[in-house]
């Protein structure tokens, strides 16, 4: 499968696929829910550009690894550079789009990771760990501090959340960021997942949603 950027209209979007930054534990009840402590600032990691695949598409999961979960996030499309000391209206500004992703993850690896004090990208930065939706452009989408986005699985209601609830909102998540390294035109940031995660089976459907702006729906491969 290639992933190419492109809005929800299907117009394409001419920005390279650069790097996935990724927040761990960015909504309080999630890290609750997996015995996690509430990080007192943004916990970060990356995933390369070889993990995102087309949400459009049917996707398989990795064999022989394990229980794989879902976390549905809110994603952001990078569209100018960002580094170094940012002002608010800087990191909105280089928003070029608003999506959805699913940050795949070995939840069994990924607690032996844990435990060993070990980096978590064996467990999150697979091929396809990251399935990407289409994006709409920000004039479109709900406000950044009060975005909705839910997940249904078999017509069933997994998550749910806002965006009001993460820990670090948005905007301050993106001048944190580029505090650390250097975001470019073509990533990605997505942005930590409300509580309800579980394990994904195939012949799964999922639909992915902002409600009213954007839905998504695709399936797991048997």
């Amino acid at each position: 499968m290639t992933y190419q950027h492109q809005y929800s209209d299907g117009t394409p979007i001419d920005l390279p696929l650069g790097k996935v930054v990724c927040v761990g534990r960015n909504y309080a009840e999630h890290a609750r829910e997996l015995n996690n402590p509430v990080p007192s600032e943004p916990l970060l990691f990356i995933k390369p550009a070889t993990s995102v695949v087309p949400l459009a598409e049917d996707f398989r999961l990795p064999t022989g690894r394990g229980a794989v979960h879902y976390e549905t996030e809110i994603a952001l499309l990078i569209g100018t550079p960002l580094s170094g000391t940012i002002s608010p209206a800087d990191a909105a500004g280089a928003i070029a789009g608003v999506g959805l992703a699913l940050d795949l993850t070995l939840r069994e690896l990924q607690d032996q990771l844990k435990a060993k004090g070990h980096p978590w990208e064996r467990a999150k930065a697979f091929d396809a760990a990251c399935p990407l939706s289409h994006f709409v452009r920000l004039e479109q989408a709900p406000a950044l501090n009060a975005m909705p986005l839910q997940l249904t699985i078999n017509g069933e209601l997994r998550q749910q959340g806002t965006s009001a609830d993460m820990i670090t909102p948005i905007i301050a998540l993106l001048q944190h960021i580029a505090g650390v390294f250097t975001l470019l035109p073509g990533d990605v940031v997505i942005t930590g997942t409300p509580a309800g995660v579980g394990v994904l089976n195939p012949g799964d459907e999922l639909e992915l949603s902002i409600p009213g702006v954007l839905q998504q729906v695709t399936r797991v491969r048997d």
